[in-house]
């Protein structure tokens, strides 16, 4: 199984436990919690993928630094991964189990490239007028794209909205061209 897939399984079983445990927003917090913890303490989180370790050892060590701070469903969850040998894949996965939230509140994911980082006020304002457009809740991450002089492109659902000066200027240049 490739390892989108392999994500996209285990994100779908984790949502549906938690949304049979009614624990959605919970779960999603730990995962948030327990994915910045793998990023931020990289050793820990190559302990629990070296394959020179088994199994039991790798789960003794999540057992002695997570239990009693995570929920006992997602430490569960993580002794599964460690024993299906799928816990290298862990980032893909919480990244899978977000799409599932966002798909069953109806909210689309998207970026918002800019040049400069863009305030909190005008992100929100380009995730309502985008929304508009799409007829969809749209929530967007702001990423800097050197290439753009100034405006913004927005990739929403394999859409691009394309509002940069640089296109803008493209487009003079091709109207000019023609005259």
């Amino acid at each position: 199984m490739d390892a989108l897939t392999v994500a996209t399984t285990y994100g779908a079983a984790m949502f549906e436990v938690a949304r049979d445990l009614d624990k959605i927003e919970a779960m999603e917090k730990d995962l948030a919690a327990l994915d910045g913890i793998f990023r931020d303490e990289p050793d820990f989180f190559n302990l629990v993928c070296n394959p020179g370790i088994d199994a039991q050892g790798k789960k003794n060590a999540v057992k002695a630094v997570l239990e009693g701070r995570v929920d006992k469903e997602l430490l569960n969850f993580l002794f599964i991964l460690i024993d299906k040998r799928r816990i290298g894949g862990f980032h893909a996965i919480v990244k899978a189990y977000r799409a599932q939230v966002n798909a069953n509140l109806g909210v689309s994911i998207g970026t918002a490239y800019s040049a400069v980082p863009l305030s909190e006020d005008r992100l929100k304002r380009l995730e309502t007028e985008t929304g508009k457009l799409l007829q969809k809740n749209v929530r967007l991450d702001n990423q800097i794209d050197k290439e753009i002089i100034g405006g913004v492109r927005i990739f929403v659902e394999g859409k691009l909205i394309d509002a940069s000066v640089r296109t803008r200027l493209d487009s003079l240049k091709d109207r000019l061209a023609q005259m």
